[in-house]
């Protein structure tokens, strides 16, 4: 077993920044692609011009983009993140995209969050919250040197 590294204050600070804008831009993103898709209706499936007429209503509305950009933007801050913190780390802070999408929901959708839903998201707090009380990375970075 390795020992664990020190964590630097840098590291810590552009990981949780880093993390923070990948749980925004996810929620957000994914919040906005479902009132994108919604506000289009049903896509029809029964023959090859409803097909084609969905496609062009999804990809020519502004807000489904929108909804598009954020989760690119949330990939760039995903791929950052992992560059600097062990995959053990970051993947429970994903998890708090679980717990804010019902509350963007809830607050931009007019959704109804039932009490085992609410409670589910209380446990992945308390999850993310007690791997946030562990070190960012615990192995020490590699580089390939091959390639050079």
């Amino acid at each position: 077993m390795e020992p664990i590294i020190p964590s630097t204050r840098a590291l810590k600070v552009k990981t949780y920044i880093c993390l923070a804008l990948m749980m925004t831009l996810g929620s957000v993103g994914n919040t906005i692609l479902d009132k994108g898709m919604k506000s289009l209706g049903s896509i029809d499936f029964s023959t090859r011009a409803a097909i084609w007429q969905g496609i062009l209503h999804t990809f020519t509305s502004g807000t489904i983009w929108l909804g598009i950009g954020c989760m690119l933007l949330f990939m760039v801050c995903h791929m950052l993140v992992l560059s600097w913190a062990d995959y053990s780390f970051v993947m429970p802070f994903s998890a708090l995209t679980y717990a804010l999408v019902p509350l963007l929901g809830y607050i931009w959708l007019g959704e109804y969050v039932p009490p085992a839903r609410r409670a589910g998201i209380v446990l992945i707090v308390v999850g993310v919250f007690l791997v946030s009380r562990t070190p960012p990375r615990t192995t020490p970075a590699t580089r390939d040197n091959s390639a050079s």
